[in-house]
């Protein structure tokens, strides 16, 4: 068996033509064959038309993915996503345009909540043993992973392993999104192992990934192989991918190896010239000491385990003050004095005059803590109406909960999601 491949190309703006052109020389250099039920998953984490415009594979790299296969005489088509917990996806299909792209360009896109779903083991899996994997993902025979390559607020990078997070119904997706996120992402390459990659690195983002700032890359990268596609990711954002941890564990458990070396790089542009370009503010809420805002923060850990909590509480908290800040952009430098706990934190928390807020039901300061009054969110995992409701509270900041239209989008959208469940479960029979 060779290498796996990795094909690196130019891209400098979203012409569909242009990347179709691309796609279409890739998979004729890499040899695939794609045939029968394609499932395409793109990454729709998260889409606001008022100020979150790049978190998504922008849509007109699908569309050009999908031009492809028609090319190819393949009808059978299907794109789907569990976007962020708690929200409809279909709300940020619809932000996001995908919607629209949809009927235009002629393939089904669906929700992956709103479907049924089979129980599938796990064999591989340390933490899911097994989990409700979506029947369009179970009966495709080709299978395309098409990330948005980004920065990420624990993950330091989100690429092809990261997107599998969205093959998660939410009934399951925030099990074990604490400070066992990486081993979890791992799990699910079992069930989410595409035989395609298109990665959208036209633009990178940094900052929290749902709510992000973009910087041009100018590229896509191309793949028969989910790890090689992420070790040429993590070298190009300038991280070595031993110190990526879900790569590093995904190699542990023999999916692949993080040597450049034992990987087929080809292409119009080197791993060199892409992590030569500027990227932006890289660290952005990766480390929330290193932020311009009077509210000081404390990071203990997780019980019984000596590592910190970083996929859930102090993760939320991350993307809490990333959404308020993409929102009201300097909201974090207006706010009051304080402090925010995360886990179970040794040290002292001396802030007589401000508030300290102590996030997770864990959370404790075991050495001295002083505060004017000290608030505690208790919740594991931490939900996020509470979180996006008592922080801007108490460090008085503008809070998305307020906002009307998205309240209105919200219920409409969760509306139109159950009765799209109940009909599905009506023709399935079950």
């Amino acid at each position: 068996m060779g290498k796996p491949r990795v094909i690196l190309r130019k891209c400098d703006e979203y012409d569909t033509d242009v990347i179709a052109g691309i796609i279409r020389e890739s998979v004729s250099d890499l040899k695939v064959r794609i045939s029968g039920k394609v499932f395409i998953k793109p990454n729709i984490v998260s889409a606001n038309r008022q100020y979150i415009h790049h978190s998504y594979t922008d849509p007109r790299v699908v569309e050009a993915m999908v031009k492809v296969l028609k090319e190819k005489g393949l009808t059978d088509i299907t794109a789907g996503e569990s976007g962020g917990y708690g929200v409809p996806s279909r709300l940020f299909f619809k932000e996001s345009g995908y919607f629209d792209l949809a009927k235009k360009a002629g393939f089904k896109l669906v929700d992956l909540n709103e479907h049924p779903f089979v129980k599938e083991p796990l064999k591989k899996g340390v933490y899911h043993k097994e989990i409700m994997l979506s029947g369009f993902i179970k009966e495709a025979d080709f299978k395309i992973w098409m990330p948005k390559l980004k920065y990420h607020i624990f993950a330091s990078i989100t690429n092809t392993l990261k997107l599998n997070v969205g093959i998660l119904y939410h009934k399951e997706r925030m099990l074990y999104h604490d400070y066992r996120i990486h081993e979890k992402i791992v799990d699910l390459l079992e069930a989410g192992y595409p035989d395609l990659i298109v990665s959208d690195a036209v633009d990178i983002t940094y900052g929290f990934e749902s709510a992000p700032y973009p910087a041009r890359l100018g590229a896509l990268i191309i793949s028969d192989h989910p790890l090689a596609a992420d070790v040429a990711a993590s070298y190009i954002m300038g991280y070595e991918p031993e110190n990526v941890r879900h790569l590093a564990i995904a190699a542990e458990r023999g999916y692949g190896s993080l040597k450049l070396d034992d990987i087929m790089i080809s292409g119009d542009t080197t791993i060199d010239e892409l992590r030569a370009k500027p990227k932006g503010k890289t660290r952005l809420f990766q480390v929330l000491n290193e932020l311009e805002t009077p509210i000081r923060f404390f990071a203990g850990l997780a019980p019984d385990t000596g590592r910190v909590c970083d996929g859930g509480c102090e993760g939320a908290v991350k993307g809490c003050l990333g959404t308020v800040e993409k929102r009201r952009p300097g909201s974090l430098k207006g706010a009051k004095k304080g402090a925010i706990v995360t886990g179970i934190y040794k040290g002292d928390v001396i802030m007589p005059d401000a508030p300290v807020l102590l996030v997770g039901t864990c959370t404790r300061v075991e050495g001295r803590l002083e505060a004017k009054k000290v608030y505690h969110i208790k919740g594991c995992p931490m939900g996020a109406k509470d979180l996006f409701i008592k922080i801007p509270m108490i460090f008085g900041m503008p809070s998305p909960m307020l906002d009307k239209r998205d309240a209105l989008l919200f219920i409409s959208n969760s509306v139109e999601k159950g009765l799209n469940i109940l009909k599905n479960r009506i023709l399935s029979g079950k």
